[in-house]
C-alpha cells in the first residue's frame, strides 16, 4: 500500500468515526434506566407515562379475582352482608354494645364498609414486593404502579359495597330512623384520606417484609387487633374518658365518626376532626414513598 492509498483509508476511517459521534450526539432515547442514589429522586412524572399499565393492572385485578367463582361479583355484596349480620348478632344482641341510638344493621355496615377498604389496601400493599417479585425481576416499570393499582382496584370494590350501604341508609331514612345531613358531601375527602393512610402504612410495612419475613404473619393478626382499637363495632363516645386520649391518637377515629354522623345522624363530629387525619395521611404517605423508593433498589437481594 503506497502513501496515497494509506492517507485515503485513514481519512475514510476518520470520517466514519466523526459521523458515528454525530449520530450518538443527536440520537434521542425514549427511556433511560439508570441507578439512582438520591433518596428524594422519586421521578413521579414517570407514573404518568405508565398510566396505561396502571389501567391494565386495575382491570386485571378487578376481572380475575372472581373470574372462576360461581357467584362472581356478587361476593362484593355477600361478604359485607354476612359480616354485618354476624356483628349485629354478636356485638349488638349478645354483647349489647351501644350504637348511639342508630339501627344496629346500618350502624355496623357503616363501619364495615370503611374498614374493609382500609384493611384490604393495607394488607395487600404491605406484601407488594413479595407477591410481585417475579414481575419486578423481569421487566422495568415504576414500582409505585403496583401499590397504586391495589388502592384503585379496591376503591372500585369499595364503591360497590358503598352502594349497598346507601341502600340500607335509604331504607332506614324512609322509616325515619336515621337523619343524614349535608356532611355527606365530604365523603370523597374521607375516602381519599383513608386511601392515603392505608397506602402510606402499607408502603412502610412492604419495605420491612422484604427483610423480615415474620412480619408477613404478624400483619394480618395486627390488622385484626387494630380493628378493635378503631370504632368499627362501637361508637367512640362509649370509650371511657381516661382512655379517650389514647383512642384519639388513632387517625381513623375521626373518619369513622364522620361516617356515622353524616349518614346516620348519630355521634359528634366537627371539621376539626378531619385535621389530624389529613396531616397524618400526608406525613405517613411521604415517609412511605421515601422508604419504598429506597427499598426498591435492593429488594431483589433479600426477597
Amino acid at each position: 500500500m503506497n502513501k496515497t492509498e494509506f492517507s485515503e483509508e485513514e481519512s475514510n476511517l476518520s470520517n466514519k468515526f466523526s459521523s458515528t459521534q454525530e449520530t450518538e450526539n443527536t440520537e434521542q432515547w425514549d427511556a433511560v434506566i439508570e441507578s439512582r442514589h438520591s433518596l428524594l429522586d422519586l421521578n413521579l412524572k414517570e407514573l404518568w407515562h405508565y398510566r396505561d399499565l396502571l389501567v391494565l393492572f386495575v382491570r386485571r385485578d378487578f376481572v380475575t379475582v372472581y373470574k372462576q367463582t360461581i357467584l362472581g361479583p356478587l361476593w362484593f355484596f355477600i361478604q359485607p352482608i354476612l359480616t354485618t349480620i354476624t356483628f349485629t348478632i354478636i356485638f349488638g344482641n349478645v354483647a349489647q354494645l351501644s350504637t348511639d341510638g342508630a339501627p344496629k344493621l346500618v350502624f355496623y355496615m357503616a363501619g364495615i364498609t370503611l374498614w374493609n377498604y382500609f384493611s384490604t389496601c393495607l394488607t395487600s400493599v404491605s406484601g407488594v414486593f413479595n407477591v410481585n417479585a417475579s414481575i419486578f425481576g423481569k421487566v422495568y416499570f415504576p414500582r409505585l404502579i403496583m401499590p397504586l393499582t391495589i388502592v384503585i382496584s379496591n376503591l372500585m370494590k369499595f364503591g360497590v359495597q358503598f352502594l349497598l350501604f346507601l341502600c340500607f341508609v335509604g331504607y332506614y331514612y324512609s322509616q325515619n330512623e336515621i337523619r343524614p345531613n349535608t356532611w355527606i358531601a365530604a365523603t370523597p375527602i374521607v375516602i381519599i384520606l383513608m386511601a392515603l393512610i392505608s397506602m402510606g402504612i402499607g408502603l412502610i410495612l412492604s419495605s420491612m417484609t422484604t427483610k423480615y419475613k415474620d412480619l408477613n404473619q404478624l400483619i394480618g393478626f395486627g390488622v385484626q387487633l387494630f380493628m378493635y382499637a378503631t370504632p368499627v363495632i362501637y361508637p367512640s363516645s362509649t370509650v371511657p374518658l381516661d382512655y379517650q386520649w389514647v383512642v384519639e391518637l388513632n387517625p381513623l377515629v375521626g373518619l369513622f365518626d364522620y361516617m356515622r354522623f353524616a349518614y346516620l345522624g348519630v355521634g359528634e363530629f366537627t371539621i376539626l376532626d378531619l385535621v389530624y387525619p389529613s396531616i397524618f395521611s400526608i406525613v405517613i404517605l411521604a415517609i412511605g414513598v421515601l422508604v419504598f423508593n429506597k427499598t426498591q433498589k435492593t429488594f431483589m437481594d433479600t426477597v
